[in-house]
């Protein structure tokens, strides 16, 4: 019959006990053990480590390739140790002597391991737990909770998220977003393909330039998938324009919502500032609070707020008062269901700008007019980068609970691991998903 033992390693007297074989059913129990069996255990480093002898259930000796059965060769002499996840604040390990078999197909090769990936050091187990506990919090809590370095754990982490995501490719993208972040200080950016329809990340890459974008259309995308793209969406920069009409030139091509009311609200601050400039001490108490009230939508403005702004008229503050009235009817291009009609006021409004005197506004206008086939598609297809921004909004948060990153991998890891378009958790073994 089978027996268990308990070994107190560095007692000042050395105790084994021999148990019955309903032990190693207790503890295969309570470990929620599937896929493989324990045969034994032990206790090492003053019962800080729990130390299970397993072996393969009903699924052995089968190729890691193709899953099908093979002729034992050989047990290797050295035993193997992976890392299970650890039970009432003990660490616990599992040890096996793999076989070798002879495939059919692949030859010789080592014996499938059914609780762990071929060449890991921590089970299935571990990694979904590793997995979701960097998902909401630091690291260095994570490594806390799994009693191991934060040194080891990030490298685990990026090993498991490699190894999932090796040989993944994307598919079904009809609608994506450009938008580049800051990783790391010294103005280091990459640039964060979003897929729109499904709301993840995509591809993520070092730089912010066109070469950068180059990269993810030639070798992330092939000319079939570059076809299927209908819709894609952007700033007004360049770089990310010009990428997007090349690469995808059937793709309606829509700037984005947000960063075109942003450069108006910046041109409209730059008025005030200019007024602010001009003004007295009399005349800055005027101006003073104007700057945030400016900004505000007018669904999110006061009567009071309103009134405050009108009042600029007749305190001789005129050029921000028209900055305001224009930027107000603006907005309402945003409300368009005709296409057509929505030119007809991109077009009026432009003219009426382009009289009103203020060089920002003006500057401004220039950018509507080089965009203007750029912005009419909106109506139709009401397509913005918010779902990129919301996206922004998750990274941002995994940066700061991170306080940074040292290098553009370990960043782009976390983002897959949140927001990317693998969940990545999901594809360990369902019967090894336990929390």
């Amino acid at each position: 019959m089978l027996m268990g033992s308990i070994h107190l390693s560095g007692s000042p007297q050395s105790l084994k006990k021999e148990v019955p074989i309903s032990i190693l059913k207790f503890i295969q129990k309570l470990l929620k053990i599937k896929g493989y069996r324990v045969v034994d255990f032990t206790f090492n480093n003053w019962c800080r480590e729990l130390w299970l002898e397993v072996k393969p259930h009903k699924n052995g000796a089968r190729c890691p390739k193709c899953n099908r059965r093979g002729k034992i060769i050989r047990t290797f002499d050295k035993p193997r140790v992976w890392r299970d996840v650890p039970v009432c604040g003990k660490e616990v390990f599992l040890v096996y002597r793999p076989r070798e078999i002879n495939c059919r197909k692949h030859g010789r090769v080592q014996e499938n391991i059914p609780w762990a990936a071929q060449h890991a050091r921590v089970t299935y187990r571990f990694e979904f737990l590793l997995l979701n506990y960097c998902a909401v919090m630091t690291q260095k809590a994570a490594s806390e909770l799994l009693k191991i370095s934060t040194s080891t754990l990030s490298d685990i982490l990026h090993r498991t998220i490699t190894r999932v995501r090796k040989g993944h490719r994307i598919r079904g993208l009809t609608h994506i977003g450009i938008d580049e972040i800051s990783y790391c200080k010294g103005r280091k950016y990459a640039t964060i393909v979003y897929d729109l329809k499904r709301s993840c990340v995509l591809w993520v890459g070092l730089g912010k330039g066109r070469e950068t974008i180059d990269r993810f259309f030639a070798e992330e995308l092939s000319a079939y998938q570059r076809k299927q793209i209908v819709a894609a969406s952007c700033d007004m920069g360049q770089a990310y324009i010009g990428a997007i009409e090349h690469w995808c030139p059937k793709a309606t091509l829509v700037l984005d919502r947000f960063h075109v009311v942003k450069a108006l609200k910046a041109a409209v601050d730059e008025v005030r500032k200019e007024q602010w400039r001009k003004a007295d001490k009399e005349g800055r108490a005027t101006l003073k609070g104007l700057r945030w009230l400016l900004y505000r939508h007018t669904s999110t403005r006061k009567d009071d707020d309103v009134q405050k702004l009108k009042a600029l008229y007749m305190n001789g503050n005129r050029r921000i008062y028209r900055a305001w009235v224009l930027s107000d009817e603006f907005e309402q291009f945003w409300d368009f269901k005709d296409q057509e009609e929505a030119g007809d006021f991109l077009d009026n409004w432009c003219q009426t700008a382009m009289k009103s005197r203020l060089e920002p506004i003006k500057s401004f206008v220039k950018t509507v007019r080089k965009h203007r086939n750029r912005l009419l598609p909106f109506i139709e297809n009401r397509l913005t980068n918010a779902i990129a921004e919301g996206l922004n909004r998750v990274i941002k948060i995994v940066k700061n609970r991170a306080s940074g990153f040292r290098s553009l991998d370990a960043f782009s890891d976390m983002i897959f691991l949140t927001v990317g378009d693998v969940d990545i958790p999901g594809q360990i073994p369902a019967r090894f998903r336990t929390l």
